[in-house]
């Protein structure tokens, strides 16, 4: 297999990696605009299974060019360029696999399902962690729940050791992290896809020792199309992020004031965005190249019978490697995915979220070889 991988950040890093894992992958390429930036874990494979190639993906004639030779593209390139991304794959005959996380631009990428056919690929976004991982499980769930009716689902990137007054330390782009905090989250409601308030709906989730209890509330983006495919078809399905007690009293406050916005605002006669500034001021505290991170996650699917079935994560980072929870959970699934879609374990041609063409099975075997054990609790 000869695989190209799109981004050198955290997620790109963790997949190609993952690739170079596997001995039936021959080649693996990352292509950046910035290439050398890989972390140490990956630089002793540069020159010999891996080659690193400077690319501009927005520079359509280029990103062509770079995908002739592969079989198949991982793009863990921001979410605003997968459209873009996922046309050129098509063109070239490859298949693609992206981390995907805004539900429009995937809508537009199913409109590319009938060329993918075509040309005899397959073309899956949202094939990170959330979404990718729990949309996997929450429609396993569904097949195996004869009445199911009820679907929800927990997800959080947290640091095993919490420290105020967030609790929280950057696992990914803060930015993004953000967008979540402030776009209202799309849920079934009566069977109705429904928007709700991020940050509302507060409850508390238990974990085994020695996560414990957590908060878990609404965000955006983490279960993507999920409320459209099963409207009319389940009562109830939402996802929610998972964090330390504590974290919403503070975040909420910080949002009504208006310090997420996005819109300018005059500061000694200058134009400022209040969330560059928030973000500018904050990062440096919540970024901790020591900290380690860990996955928590449950999903769970309930009948009207009252019969059903839950899953379970807890996930740690690998500190021998220098690889957290975070890379772990979301850099191997997206690996995952396109060695299925190379192997021929993803059969289905065309372009289909996870929920509709990975194999549950299979998909959650991978993960265990790699130390992801996604439990049935």
């Amino acid at each position: 297999m000869r695989m190209l991988v799109l981004g050198a950040g955290l997620q790109g890093s963790a997949c190609a990696y993952d690739l170079l894992q596997q001995p039936g992958v021959a080649r693996v390429t990352i292509a950046d605009l910035k290439p050398e930036r890989i972390p140490p874990f990956l630089k002793p494979h540069v020159g010999k299974r891996l080659t690193l190639v400077k690319l501009d993906v927005q520079d359509g004639t280029a990103l062509r060019a770079a995908m002739v030779g592969h079989e198949a593209v991982q793009n863990a390139a921001p979410y605003y360029l997968n459209v873009e991304i996922s046309r050129a794959a098509v063109d070239t005959g490859l298949h693609c696999a992206d981390l995907g996380g805004n539900t429009e631009i995937v809508f537009k990428q199913k409109k590319l399902d009938a060329e993918a056919k075509q040309h005899g690929v397959s073309v899956i976004p949202d094939c990170g962690l959330a979404p990718g991982m729990v949309n996997i499980l929450a429609a396993e769930g569904i097949r195996r729940v004869a009445d199911a009716e009820v679907v929800k689902i927990y997800v959080g990137g947290l640091p095993q050791h919490p420290e105020p007054p967030l609790n929280y330390q950057i696992v990914y782009s803060l930015e993004g992290a953000l967008d979540y905090y402030t776009t209202p989250s799309w849920v079934l409601r009566a069977g109705k896809p429904s928007r709700v308030d991020a940050l509302s709906e507060l409850e508390h989730v238990a974990f085994p020792p020695p996560v414990g209890e957590l908060e878990a509330f609404h965000t955006g983006g983490g279960i993507s199309t999920l409320p459209w495919a099963y409207e009319g078809r389940l009562r109830t399905m939402e996802y929610k992020t998972l964090r330390y007690p504590g974290h919403v009293a503070v975040m909420r406050p910080i949002r009504e004031l208006g310090l997420l916005d996005l819109a300018p605002v005059k500061v000694k006669g200058k134009e400022i965005v209040p969330r560059d500034v928030f973000i500018a001021t904050v990062s440096p505290k919540l970024t901790k190249p020591e900290g380690r991170d860990l996955v928590a996650l449950r999903v769970e699917v309930r009948g009207r019978s009252g019969k059903g079935v839950a899953w379970q994560l807890l996930d740690y980072a690998d500190e021998a490697h220098g690889i957290s929870a975070m890379m772990r959970t979301t850099g191997y699934s997206l690996a995952i995915t396109g060695l299925m879609q190379v192997d021929g374990r993803i059969a289905a041609k065309g372009v289909h979220t996870p929920d509709e063409a990975v194999p549950f099975a299979d998909y959650v075997a991978e993960l265990a070889k790699r130390g992801v054990e996604i439990r049935e609790v």
